[in-house]
This record gives structure tokens, sequence and C-alpha cells, in this order.
């Protein structure tokens, strides 16, 4: 059915609004309208008209279904198209009251405010109908005792289709243990994905990676899945794991349908932990559902502490279709934000350039402390670059060769100034280190290997996958993109061995240095070489799924191995490496490392 032709036939089929979610008790204004539903004022409904085209309803009180809390977004209506499941919430987390495990309670506060900040409590009175001419405030809070206390908005300016939220907690939520916000649509309304080069983005086959329609069986958990053998798509799979994108090459997620765009626009992403280079799932198609999710912050992959103290604000924008336009929020400093601080509160950070740079390469500039993260694009003629917008304190700056740390140094932020440094050498490539053999490129990645271009979008299990299992790698005559695996399971391909030739003179003492960008299952490398076998490295923490979920992204950690001569042989030399856990496992799931580089060079 053409779902832009449905208010023309609710009326003249006369079909109750109220049985298909959609309210027109809206003034044509900017308003909220109070009601209660089944007349008891314990159930109090909020509907707030934006005076844009979009009306939604914040639920204000717990309807006990573990996915419809209090706080809640129950129906969000658009040019009269109701993009909201009902049946679910458009919620946080799953629910609002279910943040804390000492707490189900969640407080809803409406307001409208005007353009000098006074507000005005959403009432009964004058038919439950309040009108304003700017803005609408609406406060949730969640207090979790010593665990922390969270407070989530949702703000509308007059005219706009949107809803600007905003998160702020001083603790992390401790039953999911992270803190997202998740859009349910109904999928005749947001039948679409997002265009190639977008989170879950369309594929050069045609697909969204994250679409789940016509798939029947879990191949990984309960969240990555396959088709049918009588299905021409047999031996793929999809997962909404598989929507990730690098943090810093995204700005929006969403999807479309009928002469509509729904997104989530993120803010700088301070609040969120790991860095430009951070994957996380974003969205989900499934049969019912468009699910749109803006992670404020999650646990796969981490690589540091949740930050808290931080207001993390994001946009949900509906368009024509066509891509949003980051929207103006200068206006948040009149509506007393928990965690706002303006930009004349804020400071910024220049270099004026860096050399030792591999030309061609993409570098970035971190930016990390315990309450806030930044990162900025390197220039790729000079090496300058300013980050702005930045809370003031002491930061950790780091350049990133790609996605590899190549320098760090601490700088300092003051509110309303900028911090200039002068240029300076990067000193931390190890690809300036002259190697006797080199496999794969010192860039924090494995996309150079085989299998590196589908990591993120499929599971290593796909059809579409290489095999994980090759010949040996000879020194000389193989090559990193099609003889080296970008990942090494203990129950897959357990043992990679690397073939290389020693003239006569160069049986010296040599130092073998493996790079992995992330591990599974505690996974580290152990080597041997001809006779001589290495100690194992420490252990590492064991997380699981990372090399399943469509991420390479964790530690960067550089193993050294000190060879003696003596092991050393004028001919063919062969090197094993092995990666060694006390974990179990089996297959894709048993323990592992994601390559970053392989080399051989003279002992320092």
């Amino acid at each position: 059915m053409n779902m832009n032709r449905l208010p023309a036939l609710w009326a003249g089929l006369g079909l109750s609004a109220a049985l298909l979610g959609i309210s027109f008790d809206a003034s044509a204004a900017l308003s909220v309208t109070t009601t209660h539903d089944s007349n008891n004022p314990a159930r109090p409904m909020y509907t707030i008209d934006t005076n844009g085209g979009l009306v939604f309803k914040v639920r204000g009180y717990d309807n006990g279904a573990s996915t419809q809390s209090a706080g809640d977004i129950s129906s969000l209506v658009y040019k009269g198209v109701q993009y909201a499941d009902q049946t679910k919430g458009t919620q946080l987390n799953s629910g609002a009251d279910y943040l804390y495990k000492t707490t189900s309670i969640v407080g809803v506060k409406v307001e409208l405010v005007d353009a000098n900040g006074t507000a005005t409590p959403a009432s009964t009175t004058n038919g439950g109908v309040a009108t304003g001419n700017d803005y609408i405030k609406v406060t949730l809070t969640s207090d979790g005792g010593a665990a922390g206390m969270l407070t989530h908005y949702y703000l509308v300016k007059n005219g706009q289709p949107h809803v600007y939220m905003g998160t702020y907690f001083t603790g992390e939520p401790d039953t999911l243990n992270l803190v997202r916000y998740i859009v349910r649509v109904p999928i005749a309304a947001l039948p679409n994905g997002t265009a190639a080069g977008t989170p879950g983005g369309l594929t050069s086959d045609g697909y969204w990676p994250d679409d789940l329609r016509g798939t029947n069986a879990a191949v990984e958990a309960s969240d990555v899945f396959g088709f049918a053998s009588t299905d021409a798509r047999y031996g793929q799979t999809r997962s909404k794991h598989y929507s990730n994108m690098r943090l810093k090459d995204w700005s929006y997620i969403g999807g479309t349908g009928p002469g509509v765009g729904l997104w989530i626009m993120r803010d700088n992403n301070e609040g969120n932990s790991g860095g430009p280079f951070y994957r996380s799932l974003l969205n989900q198609i499934t049969a019912t559902n468009n699910e749109i999710t803006y992670i404020v912050n999650y646990g796969e992959g981490q690589t540091e502490a949740y930050r808290f103290n931080v207001l993390n604000s994001y946009t949900l924008m509906f368009t024509d279709g066509t891509p949003p336009v980051a929207p103006d929020t200068g206006w948040f400093g009149k509506l007393g934000l928990l965690g706002y601080v303006p930009p004349v509160g804020r400071g910024s950070v220049g270099v004026a350039g860096l050399s030792g740079r591999v030309p061609g390469v993409a570098y970035t500039a971190g930016f990390a402390n315990a309450n806030a993260q930044y990162w900025a694009d390197v220039d790729p003629v000079d090496g300058h670059f300013t980050s702005t917008g930045m809370l003031p304190g002491t930061y950790s700056m780091t350049i990133y060769k790609n996605e590899l740390a190549v320098d760090s140094r601490s700088v300092t932020v003051t509110a309303n100034a900028n911090y200039q440094l002068n240029a300076f050498a990067l000193t931390g490539d190890p690809d300036t280190t002259p190697a006797i053999w080199r496999i794969g490129t010192w860039d924090g990645t494995p996309r150079e290997f085989i299998n590196g271009d589908k990591l993120t979008v499929m599971h290593p299990s796909d059809v579409r996958m290489s095999s994980w299992i090759v010949p040996d790698y000879v020194v000389g005559s193989s090559n990193a993109a099609t003889g080296f695996a970008a990942y090494q399971w203990k129950d897959v391909n357990g043992a990679v061995k690397i073939r290389f030739t020693l003239r006569r003179g160069q049986a010296l003492p040599y130092t073998l240095r493996i790079g992995t960008t992330t591990e599974m299952g505690g996974a580290r490398p152990q080597v041997t070489v001809n006779g001589w076998t290495s100690a194992i490295p420490p252990a590492t923490p064991k997380v699981s799924r990372n090399l399943t979920v469509g991420t390479y992204r964790g530690v960067n950690r550089l193993y050294t191995y000190n060879i003696p001569a003596s092991e050393l042989i004028v001919g063919e030399n062969v090197l094993t490496i092995y990666p060694v856990s006390g974990t179990a496992g089996v297959k894709y799931l048993s323990p592992g490392i994601a390559y970053d580089a392989v080399d051989l060079i003279r002992t320092p």
C-alpha cells in the first residue's frame, strides 16, 4: 500500500484515528496537549506538535510492558504517516524504566520555553492545550542511586520536524551496561536503508548488510543470520553488527521510504568512548521494523573507560528523503540543560604541521582524557590541523597513521582560547625501520590482507569470503593481498607458516615484530622458527566475538621476539605463528587475532 495515500483513505473509510495511533487534536501551532489514557490521572500522555509537520507523543507513565516505558515516544506522525511501532517504544535502551537495577521509576516533565528561557509547565487546563512560540523541553530522569542518575531530553524548536535529544548521566546504566536510543519504524513506512558510503549503506551487490529480511536461521548467537539452502543468497550473512562504520566517517544514520527520510544526526560524540575509529552496530532492518540505533556508548570492542557527566546530543530528523544537514543547536543554551557547555566555554588546539608522514596515507589527530574525546583530519599537504569546540582540560594528543598511533604528547585546552603548537616530526612509525622482509603495512588495520575488504560487512563464514586457510607464505613470491589472512583463529587456520631465505652473512640476531589490531578469547601469538620456540606473551583481556561482529578495531598491540642467530640458517627458514590462549572455543569463536603487519628486523 502507498503510505502517502493513507490519510485520504482513512478519511474516506471513516476509520478511527485513535485506532491507528494518529492524533489530530494538536493545534496548528507549537503546542503540548496533555491527556490521560482511559481518563486515568495516573496515565498522562503528552502530544507535541512541532508546527513543522511532525506530531509525536511522549508517554508519561509505565505501560507495564518491557518495551513500553514512561518516557518513550509512543507515536511519531509526520505528514499524517505513523513512523513509530506502537507495540514497542521509541526509547532509551530497552526503556527508561530499565536503566538502573535499583529503580524502575521515570520522571517525566514537559515544559514550553520562550526565547528568554522562561519555562511554563504543560497543564490540563484550557482543555489540556498549551501553546508557545519558541521551544518545548521534555525532561526524563532515572535515579539509580549509587549507580548514577540519567537525564534525557526531548527538545523541539518551533516549525522544525525534528526531535532534538540530549542524554546526560553521572554513572553507567547497569542493566544493559550501555546507553543507546532506538527508533523502531514500521517497515512499510521506512522500507529502505541508506545509500552507499553511509552506515549500513547499500553495497555494490545491491543489498544492505544489516537487512535481515528473508533470512531464516541464526549463524551465530541470535544476531547473525543466514538464508535457506533454496535461496539464491544461501551462504551469505546479514546482521545489525554489519551496519557499523568508523565513527569519524559518518555523521548520520537512518533510512528512507516513500517521499521521506528519517535520520538521526550525531553531535561531535565527545561523550562516547573508543576514539575516531570506533565501530559498533547502528541500524537493523527486519520484516517488521527499520530499527535506527544511536549509540551513546557500547561495550563492543571498547578500548577505554566510559565517560560520564557529558551532554550527548543527537537529533531525530525528517526530510523528503534527501540526506539531513546538521542543524543549529545554539539555542540549547536557553534551556538549562545539564552538561551543556556553550562555544564560549570551549577551546581549540592547532598544530602548524607534521613531517615524517607517508605520502598518500591519511593521518588523524585524536584527543582523549577521562571526560571527553575529539579528533581532526590532518591536512595531506603540510600536515597542519585544528581541533575546535573542545571542553577545557589536559588531553593526550595522538597522531594516527591511518589507524596506528605514531606519536603521542600532552596538550592543554582552555576556554575561549586556541592552544597553538609548532610543527613537529613523527618518529614512531614502525615502517621507517628497515626490514629484512615485511608482510602488510603498519597502519593499524588488517585491510590489506585476505578478506580485509569484507571484515566489517559479513561473517567470516560467509561464502563471499576467500578461504582463511592458505598455503605457506613465501617471502619474495607471495603477497599480502592473496597470501596472508587478515584473521587467524586457533580452530580455523591455527598455524600460519612464513618461509624466508637468508644468504651467507645474514644469519644474525633478528627481531620478529607482529602487530595485531584486536584479539578474541585472550589470544596472543606464539612463534617457532626452525627448532626454536618463543615464550608465550602475557595474556590479553578475554573479550569475545570481536572478530565476527564487523570490527577489527581494538587495542593495537606490538609483539616482539628476539630470535638468536644460532637458530637461523643460511637457506630457507620456517616461521610458524600460533594463536595461544587458555580459553576454549570452536571455529570462528575460538581464540583469534587480527593482523596489522609482520616483519623481521635487525635486533636493535
